[in-house]
């Protein structure tokens, strides 16, 4: 007792969920990679793996139930054919041979019950079987030791790690945790990569979550997920993938190049899903994605993986490459493929182009390419509401509620087959004008005939089904009623206010100009639980003067000196946010259009 005593005199308990794990006071030993903060990342992941057993079961379900009505079906044709015609007495003794060798093989199994082994062999193996996880950089092992602990239905998880000192890490969290973790983790310290390649197909759900980007795991990843089965992968390399300053890097990890857009943060989900599809489709596989979640500083794909040579054929026509002009927000997509239908048949071919000109057709300036990124659905609009409808009903299991519900929420109220969006207060900026409230954009547009919704990804950004010229022309019709003072003759907005609109915008409030979620109040932009939220540093690496954004810099100055002190990386509950913070969160709709998104570290981002 003694020792066990001396032993947590080093470590503090940290709970998340069900979880307990032990994490070094001093923050300078630093040897296991703990992330606080990811909170967020791991109650999503949780509610994810709920809905995809409950999911993988309906399935099961759906096709042993079509499989009961095959097999009744072919019976009752073999009953109706009368005896000593066109042989079916020999095909009738042939059917009982056949039964009495089903039985016959069932008795022979020894685990079986005596019920089972009356029943013929393609019932006897009826429930799916447990989902076996695998985490490939398990680090503190906290993520599978959740997983462990709070799924229903779950198998096994094996938990990987290079690094020896986050095995035994793991190792001793896990026993922390007691006898119901040990029986179901299988920690293992090996290279995730080799690990993956030598297990093809054996996992049900593959969760990487890796300190930067997932690229060097992707080809091995898609590899090791069985048919039907889960892949989850997180990118925290953000200033990759949304940045246009980092295009060649972009490109050699990922095979795309990001655009300077306002949406950056949905197309680094799409760049990431084309990269994920692209090493799937080497294996004559392909994905479908669940959910695509831009959350805090890191992006998380959910995507199921299927195994199908004709499938893959149609990639092409998920892929497109953006044109984003380099004077206004337009931008236009370009598909990668399309569809040849002849005699009956099939065929996939590259593509007609261009779709635009070599000059933006609003503004007239230059336009750039990227991609390509997935421009098919990134969301399954019904999983999206499922997971939902499954957190609210376990509220007191998600230590992170009040964040992945907004999330979630606002999600399903996306329009899922619209790629990229605008921000509003940007298209105003490009015309000079007072940008009109949301309520008032979104009823030109659905009056116009066309739909519109929000974005989880950015408070003030649209999305919309409505071209370019018809958004402009709203704008115009606009600054028509607002008038504004005369800008440079070589300026964007001067030219797109050139031209007369074809359309005239009506501006009366349309009643699916506020969605439910808005109506009803429900919080879907929350602000950051704590000052310098962030990824936390990587293990290993020593502490200077230049971490002083993601720890604060009395934090950094109290570890360089020697007098830290344990509470300094403590995290403030999620669900509990600073006083800063306290109050800043709104769901009005009709709020001054001159409110700007806050990017401090104490500050909200709010809708227009």
């Amino acid at each position: 007792m003694e020792d066990v005593e001396n032993m947590l005199k080093d470590y503090e308990i940290v709970r998340e969920g069900e979880a307990e794990i032990m994490i070094h006071k001093t923050i300078a030993t630093n040897e296991v990679f703990y992330n606080p903060v990811q909170v967020h990342n791991r109650d999503m992941s949780v509610a994810v793996l709920r809905t995809f057993i409950t999911k993988r079961k309906e399935e099961h379900k759906a096709i042993m139930d079509k499989r009961d009505k095959a097999h009744s079906k072919a019976n009752q044709g073999k009953s109706s054919s009368p005896k000593g015609e066109n042989g079916s007495t020999e095909k009738h003794d042939e059917m009982d041979v056949a039964e009495k060798e089903i039985i016959k093989v069932a008795d022979e199994v020894k685990d079986l019950s005596t019920e089972a082994t009356k029943t013929p062999l393609w019932k006897v193996a009826r429930e799916v079987k447990a989902p076996v996880v695998l985490e490939a950089l398990a680090a503190s092992g906290l993520r599978s030791i959740r997983y462990a602990r709070e799924i229903d239905g779950l198998g096994k998880v094996v938990a990987l790690d290079i690094d020896k000192a986050c095995i035994e890490a793991c190792k001793r969290n896990m026993k922390f945790n007691g006898a119901s973790v040990m029986s179901k983790v299988e920690p293992h310290l090996t290279d995730a990569r080799v690990y993956m390649l030598t297990h093809p197909k054996e996992f049900d759900v593959v969760d990487i979550d890796p300190y930067g980007a997932p690229s060097i795991f992707l080809d091995s990843a898609v590899q090791a997920v069985a048919d039907g089965g889960l892949l989850m992968c997180t990118a925290t390399d953000m200033a990759v993938l949304c940045s246009p300053n980092n295009a060649e890097v972009c490109h050699s990890k990922y095979g795309s190049y990001p655009t300077k857009g306002k949406y950056n943060h949905e197309m680094a989900l799409r760049i990431l899903l084309a990269s994920i599809e692209s090493h799937a489709n080497r294996y004559k596989r392909y994905i479908v994605p669940v959910l695509s979640v831009s959350m805090d500083f890191y992006i998380r794909v959910f995507v199921r993986i299927y195994t199908s040579a004709n499938e893959v054929k149609k990639t092409p026509l998920k892929l497109s490459y953006v044109y984003q002009c380099v004077g206004c927000d337009s931008f236009h997509l370009q598909s990668v493929g399309r569809a040849v239908t002849k005699n009956n048949s099939v065929k996939y071919a590259p593509a007609f182009g261009p779709v635009v000109h070599q000059e933006c057709s609003a503004c007239g300036k230059k336009l750039t390419m990227g991609g390509p990124i997935w421009s098919a659905p990134i969301h399954d609009q019904e999983w999206a509401v499922s997971t939902l409808t499954e957190v609210k009903s376990m509220k007191d299991r998600y230590p992170a509620y009040d964040k992945i519900t907004s999330v979630l929420t606002t999600i399903s109220e996306e329009l899922h087959d619209v790629p990229l969006f605008f921000n509003l207060h940007n298209i105003s900026a490009n015309v000079k004008c007072t940008s009109p409230s949301a309520v008032l954009f979104r009823s030109a547009v659905i009056n116009a005939g066309y739909r519109i919704s929000s974005t989880h990804a950015n408070p003030l950004g649209l999305k919309t089904d409505a071209p370019w010229h018809v958004i402009w022309d709203i704008m115009r019709c606009w600054v028509k009623n607002h008038p504004i003072k005369e800008q440079p003759h070589d300026s964007p907005g001067t030219a797109i206010l050139s031209k007369s609109p074809n359309l005239e915008a009506n501006f009366s409030r349309a009643a699916a100009a506020v969605s439910r979620a808005q109506a009803n109040k429900i919080k879907r932009f929350l602000p950051n639980p704590e000052r310098h939220w962030g990824p936390k540093i990587r293990a290993g690496r020593k502490i200077t003067s230049k971490h002083a954004s993601l720890l604060g810099p009395d934090v950094v100055n109290r570890v360089i000196n020697g007098t830290a002190r344990p509470q300094d990386e403590k995290v403030i509950e999620p669900n509990n946010p600073t006083p800063e913070t306290v109050g800043n969160a709104t769901n009005e709709e009709d709020e001054p259009s001159t409110k700007r998104q806050k990017n401090g570290d104490d500050g909200l981002a709010t809708e227009p």
